[in-house]
């Protein structure tokens, strides 16, 4: 079977590298084009290390693109990242089709920021889709799922990089065995029980310290490392990634106002909420990089009683 990976980043990057290892005929690479300044993708590095030719459209609507795919005879186009639109009638170019991999159990969680937003929203499982793409936004008929828990500690980063990630490398290899075998599922998405979520950007992962602690603490997991949840000191942004919740069993716990900083020692600092405080372990001022808050808080000199807003 001739397959086309198409793709980016260090996902793609993995998944070219375990179908070769299987001994799978990878025919070419797609990769999208880089921006004035961008170091090479890792999935292009591989690829060309792989000595596999390298094609990098800047649009998947011309017909002369579709013929540059059709020139190469593919069976299997295997979509690892992708973030550059691609009709149909692009898709529909190998033999076999094309399958591409969502993070998210569709049809819920539909869009660009599928991983962030079931942290933020507290569910307690998410998983990944491979399923086969249309001219819809995540729209097309599932091949196979698999689910993951989500701890009340878990980050994006631990959901993604311990199990969404070499899970979902697994699940395309299984997705292309079953392809090979002609036993690749095609089941239709129930709409009834579609989810859209827009992307979670800076603007979505702003801090309100006068929700409840466990909203503030999963959008600050659901935003680690990115977009990275915030807050400002002195009318400057501060990022704030590591930090644990310390619910309130009393007005003691709360005893202060909201935004308030108290509690400061060398491990870090407490933040007021509606209900508690939060923990805060680990941040990233806007002009430099990450770093302990205790060494923060000494670094600024941060005095208890100053608010964050």
């Amino acid at each position: 079977m001739r397959i086309v990976v198409h793709g980016q980043q260090a996902f793609g990057k993995a998944v070219l590298e375990a179908l070769i290892k299987r001994g799978e005929n990878v025919v070419a690479v797609y990769v999208a084009p880089e921006k004035p300044g961008q170091k090479s993708d890792p999935l292009k590095d591989a690829a060309l290390a792989a000595k596999l030719p390298v094609l990098q459209p800047a649009s998947y609507k011309k017909p002369e693109v579709w013929e540059e795919f059709r020139a190469l005879k593919p069976d299997l186009q295997v979509m690892a990242f992708v973030t550059l639109f691609v009709p149909e009638e692009f898709l529909k170019i190998p033999t076999h089709g094309s399958i591409q991999y969502h993070p998210s159990l569709l049809p819920k969680g539909r869009g660009a920021s599928a991983i962030n937003w079931p942290i933020i929203q507290g569910e307690s499982e998410t998983g990944l889709s491979i399923f086969w793409p249309d001219n819809g936004l995540d729209t097309g008929d599932v091949l196979l799922q698999k689910k993951t828990p989500i701890s009340a500690d878990d980050t994006l980063g631990t959901v993604y990089f311990d199990r969404l990630f070499p899970m979902g490398v697994a699940a395309m290899m299984e997705s292309v065995d079953l392809v090979k075998a002609g036993k690749a599922p095609r089941t239709k998405q129930d709409e009834s029980l579609a989810t859209y979520e827009g992307r979670c950007g800076a603007d979505n992962a702003k801090i309100d310290w006068g929700k409840p602690w466990r909203q503030v603490y999963n959008l600050i997991r659901g935003c680690n490392p990115a977009p990275g949840a915030w807050t400002t000191l002195d009318g400057k942004a501060l990022q704030i990634f590591d930090a644990r919740p310390l619910p309130a069993k009393d007005p003691k716990g709360i005893g202060g106002k909201l935004g308030e900083v108290l509690d400061i020692d060398d491990s870090g600092f407490s933040v007021v909420c509606a209900d508690g405080r939060i923990r805060v372990t680990r941040v990233k001022p806007a002009d430099g990089p990450k770093v302990p808050a205790g060494d923060f808080a000494k670094t600024i000199n941060l005095a208890q009683g100053t608010r964050l807003g």
